[in-house]
């Protein structure tokens, strides 16, 4: 995801959902879709139909996990044949990467190492109706037309099973205004899987955002010690996927 720059035109359906409120773009992806921040509160996801992880995946997972954990609440979630659309109440963090927390890392990294386990703590495995597994990954990405290499096919034995965010990287936990992680946003493709999967790529993130010298620190504040081959494993498959 990168932060929009320039003039960002607003597709209809986001100016219907807006009802009038003022917009303000904080994030466009890969794919096409764009995130606003409305003046009243709210904040509009909008994007192309997606084959695999959509914005209804999101919804339900982020209606499932706000029963143990901090997530936005959702308020209306919808699609047609060409577009999907997601509207959420705004909490009042900021990301990770807003230019303040950019600016201290370390105080934001190991906020976001915490919240990490604090999330796989709190979800409960039994009751997740998803899965993040590998062999769910490998067959998604097959479904794309992308061949995932065979040495990545045997994963390392779990270390430990959670609920997975599914994308745990910097920008998706929120920071309140003192340091202390507020919640988690992003969470279309949450399902369980060894916590690596997740911790390998938080990790790996803050390199992109904040530069070399913090993976350590956010996995330290996890509160585990760096497992090097997991890591290197989860990484490639991230990648790979």
């Amino acid at each position: 995801m990168t932060i929009p720059s320039g003039e960002v035109r607003v597709p209809a359906r986001v100016r219907a959902l807006a009802r009038g409120a003022a917009l303000t773009p904080v994030w466009e992806n890969g794919i096409g879709g764009l995130t606003f921040r409305t003046d009243d509160g709210r904040y509009l996801k909008h994007g192309p139909r997606h084959a695999e992880t959509t914005l209804r995946d999101e919804a339900e997972r982020m209606r499932w996990a706000s029963a143990w954990t901090p997530v936005p609440h959702v308020l209306a979630q919808g699609e047609d044949d060409a577009e999907e659309w997601l509207v959420s109440v705004s909490l009042p963090g900021r990301s990770a990467v807003d230019a303040r927390w950019i600016a201290r890392p370390e105080i934001a990294v190991p906020a976001v190492g915490r919240a990490l386990r604090a999330l796989h703590d709190a979800l409960p495995v039994a009751e997740c109706p998803w899965s993040w597994g590998v062999p769910e990954r490998i067959d998604a990405a097959a479904r794309r037309g992308v061949v995932v290499p065979q040495r990545l096919h045997e994963p390392p034995p779990i270390d430990r099973l959670v609920v997975c965010h599914g994308d745990a990287c910097v920008p998706n936990t929120l920071l309140s205004d003192d340091g202390a992680w507020l919640a988690h946003v992003d969470l279309g493709a949450l399902g369980t899987a060894d916590r690596w999967a997740d911790i390998a790529v938080a990790s790996m993130s803050t390199t992109w955002n904040f530069g070399p010298g913090y993976e350590d620190l956010l996995i330290e504040a996890y509160g585990v010690r760096p497992d090097r081959a997991r890591i290197a494993y989860y990484r490639a498959l991230w990648d790979a996927t």
